[in-house]
Parts: structure tokens; C-alpha cells; sequence
């Protein structure tokens, strides 16, 4: 088996072929086109038996993953910091395109667990979507707490109230209030105002379809308690597809809800893992909370692991740990059941 490790960048693609044992083969560079990706595959023809291993590095190798699949090679991704230990540990020093190429090969031959690529599907178009509606309500965050300050400067202790400035008929009062009101602090208020409103409109709108479009996707998972569609789609999203994940504990690693383990001699001990997906850790924790606050199953687990000596955090974090479990297996189920919705189809075709 020849592995080919891909060291991509945002014109050319680097490429070498290493053997079971690590040893270079060959090499070749290419631009970043798809008729460089062509020349990629046609190059690799000579090897019967192949691997492709690309960096993680979604924007720069999306487009050549996506080419290699359609021309039906296998490909895995390689974590950018087990390349980087590949590259450390060998023995040639420095920095070039076929040395980090080499090492994502030996990163890939070293782990053999290493996440198997797929052509995207609506997972994709749901973590655009939520990403996108993210990154709307930073902007009218910024919007607002600027509005604010510009308010407090024309009449100070007359803001509305907090979290209030979302709110169309709070925007409206403000935009009829400062068209009375002279002035460049006013007049820039009020643009803020209207570009406060059309982001809000957008955001709803986005939100509606982000629901709209998990729904399907999705319906063991909007049933468990704590989890909306929004913390639904995040999961989705970022996830990425659950079937490339073997067990609940591989799961866990990825949000970073599985301990890590830090004992050398001594008594075995687990401290908190802060690697891993932090907006899964992050999904995964706003349900948590949200179930301790509703009562239930979640606050009577929190408040066993609290009788048993944990702190409040230290049960959370355990709590945040069988929900990962959980979400694990309902997204399961729900991949189970769409496979089986979409197998008399392609029979049908």
C-alpha cells in the first residue's frame, strides 16, 4: 500500500508517495486547478495500491478532496498537529512543500484510525448556514453596543433595556425618537438603527430555514431535552457526519468531553481535556445547562454526582459527558433511519 501524503496551499498542491515503511517514492507538484487535480490522479496511476492522506485544512484541500472522490480514490484526513509531530520527529530538518507532504504520508501510516473523507452533504449546507447566521449576530452585536454608546452620549440613562435592541418595535421607537434630534451622533444612530433591523430580519430568516432544514435530519436529536434546533444544527454541522465515528468514546474525543489521562506510576487519574471541537463542546454544554435549569433527569444526575463530593462544575462536566454519549447514539439512529429511507430509492434508480 502506497501512501500519498498532500501538502496543500492556495495555488499549488504538493504531493509525495511514500511506502509502508515511510520511504519517499516520489514526488510531484501541481497548481491547485482541477485540471491540476487531473494530473494528480493520472500521476498516481502508476501505484496499484493507494492512499491519498490530505492535511485538515478544509479551505485550501476541499476542492481537491472533493475531485479525488469523484474520481473514486480513497482519502483520509491527517490532524495538521500530527503532521506537524511527523515532521518534528524525522530526521531531515527543515521546512519545504515535500517535507510537510512526507509527513502528513507518515502521520497517516502511523494513525490508522485517521477520519475517512466524503463527498459533503446537507451536514455542509447546515454548518455554512449556522456559521453564517453566527457571524450576523457578531455583527449586529458590534452594532448594537456602538448604538448604545451613541445613545448614552445623547441622553444618558434613556437606553432601552437590556437584550431589548432585537426588538422591532424597540427599533422603531428609537428610529422616530432620533429623527427628532439634530446632529452627526444622531444621524449615525439612526444608521445604526436600520442596519440593526435588516440583520435582525436576516438572522430570522436564516434561523427558520436552519430549522426547517434539520428537521429532517435530525428528529431524535431535536426530541432530547435541552437541545434545539439551533444546538441541533451546531451538532449536525460540525459533526460532520456520524457514521465516521466507531464507538461514542471516539465521539467524545472529538468534543472533547472524554477525559484525559495523567497518571505515570501512581494511582490512575483523569484530568479535563481542553482539545478537541470546541463548538461541539461548546452544543454540548448548552444542553447541559439547559436540563440542570429544567429539572429532570439532568439535575437529579447533578445533584447525585454533587452528594457523591463533586463540585457543581465537576458534576456539570460529568453530565456533559453522558450527553455526548446520548447525542451519539440518537444521531445514529437518525443516520440509521435516513440510510433506510434512501435504500429503495437507489433501488428504484
Amino acid at each position: 500500500m502506497v501512501v500519498i501524503g498532500v501538502d496543500s496551499h492556495k495555488h499549488t498542491h504538493t504531493v509525495v508517495a511514500a511506502d509502508e515503511n515511510g520511504r519517499q517514492l516520489a514526488d510531484k507538484t501541481v497548481a491547485a486547478t482541477s485540471a491540476g487535480h487531473l494530473e494528480l490522479v493520472r500521476w498516481a496511476g502508476r501505484f496499484t495500491e493507494r492512499r491519498w492522506a490530505l492535511e485538515d485544512c478544509r479551505h485550501l484541500s476541499r476542492r481537491l478532496s472533493t475531485d479525488l472522490l469523484r474520481a473514486g480514490e480513497a482519502v483520509v484526513r491527517v490532524p495538521p498537529k500530527l503532521m506537524a509531530g511527523a515532521r518534528r520527529s524525522s530526521r531531515e530538518p527543515g521546512k519545504s512543500d515535500p517535507i510537510d507532504a512526507l509527513a502528513v504520508a507518515r502521520a497517516a501510516l502511523r494513525e490508522p484510525d485517521l477520519p475517512v473523507a466524503a463527498l459533503d452533504g446537507p451536514e455542509r449546507e447546515i454548518r455554512l448556514l449556522i456559521d453564517h447566521r453566527e457571524d450576523l449576530v457578531a455583527e449586529r452585536t458590534r452594532a448594537q453596543n456602538r448604538l448604545r454608546w451613541h445613545l448614552h452620549e445623547l441622553d444618558p440613562g434613556s437606553e432601552p433595556a437590556a437584550r431589548s435592541l432585537d426588538r422591532a418595535v424597540v427599533l422603531a421607537a428609537l428610529d422616530a425618537r432620533l429623527a427628532e434630534v439634530p446632529g452627526i451622533v444622531a444621524r449615525i444612530a439612526r444608521e445604526l438603527v436600520g442596519r440593526i433591523r435588516a440583520l435582525t430580519v436576516t438572522i430570522d430568516a436564516l434561523e427558520r430555514e436552519i430549522t426547517r432544514l434539520v428537521a429532517p435530519l435530525a428528529p431524535s436529536l431535536l426530541a432530547l431535552a435541552g437541545c434545539g434546533p439551533l444546538t441541533a444544527a451546531k451538532l449536525v454541522g460540525e459533526t460532520a457526519g456520524i457514521g465516521r465515528f466507531r464507538s461514542a468514546a471516539a465521539f467524545a474525543r472529538l468534543n472533547g468531553t472524554a477525559p484525559v489521562p495523567v497518571w505515570s506510576g501512581n494511582a490512575e487519574r483523569h484530568r479535563l481535556s481542553r482539545t478537541g471541537n470546541r463548538q461541539l463542546n461548546v452544543a454540548l454544554h448548552r444542553i447541559a445547562i439547559t436540563q440542570v435549569r429544567l429539572g429532570g433527569l439532568g439535575l437529579a444526575y447533578v445533584e447525585h454526582r454533587r452528594a457523591a463530593g463533586d463540585t457543581k462544575t465537576e458534576a456539570i462536566r460529568a453530565l456533559r459527558r453522558r450527553i455526548s454519549d446520548e447525542v451519539f447514539r440518537r444521531m445514529r439512529h437518525d443516520d440509521r433511519v435516513r440510510a433506510t429511507a434512501r435504500a429503495p430509492l437507489a433501488a428504484a434508480a
